[in-house]
């Protein structure tokens, strides 16, 4: 009896210190979207015509990235997520399991936009930028054409502009 709550106490105490992360991938197979809280700053989008605000969700770690809007089949037109890198590097995305077509906005870590592409639903080919960047922003497709966003235009958030400042 008491060998078999010994055991069963161990066990809690391992499940207990495995990291979040270690458990929550097989989430994502499961065909549940990962429903991340907006954030409660806008992303504001600045362009020749004048500025875009939207509503985003920030993924900032490795499961949240590699989850990012993966089986959602809805999304409102000014919201999008936001993925932050720790540094600076070359990325590539894909949209296995990702139903709804996507704008890919490449942004470097002076906050200016580096490429914009896009998505196609199911797709594993995989989509980069014209070189390192440090922030992607998901929007529906087109969305990023009817804001007027082009390369060059500059992109503010406080995870944006804590790296590259706020001018």
């Amino acid at each position: 009896m008491f060998r078999i709550a010994g055991l069963v106490a161990a066990a809690l105490v391992v499940l207990s210190v495995l990291p979040f992360d270690t458990v929550r991938p097989a989430a994502a197979q499961t065909g549940v979207p990962m429903l991340l809280p907006v954030d409660p700053a806008p992303l504001v989008a600045e362009t020749r015509f004048g500025s875009m605000t939207f509503s985003v969700e920030v993924a900032d770690d490795n499961d949240e990235r590699s989850r990012g809007l993966m089986y959602r089949r809805d999304l409102p037109a000014t919201r999008g997520m936001l993925f932050v890198f720790e540094r600076t590097r070359e990325v590539a995305f894909w949209m296995k399991n990702t139903p709804l077509p996507l704008d890919l906005v490449f942004i470097g870590e002076d906050g200016r936009v580096n490429a914009i592409k896009h998505g196609v639903p199911f797709s594993e080919q995989p989509i980069g930028a014209n070189g390192p960047i440090r922030f992607v922003l998901e929007v529906h497709k087109g969305t990023a054409a009817q804001a007027g966003i082009k390369p060059g235009d500059r992109l503010h958030h406080p995870e944006i502009d804590a790296i590259a400042g706020s001018d």
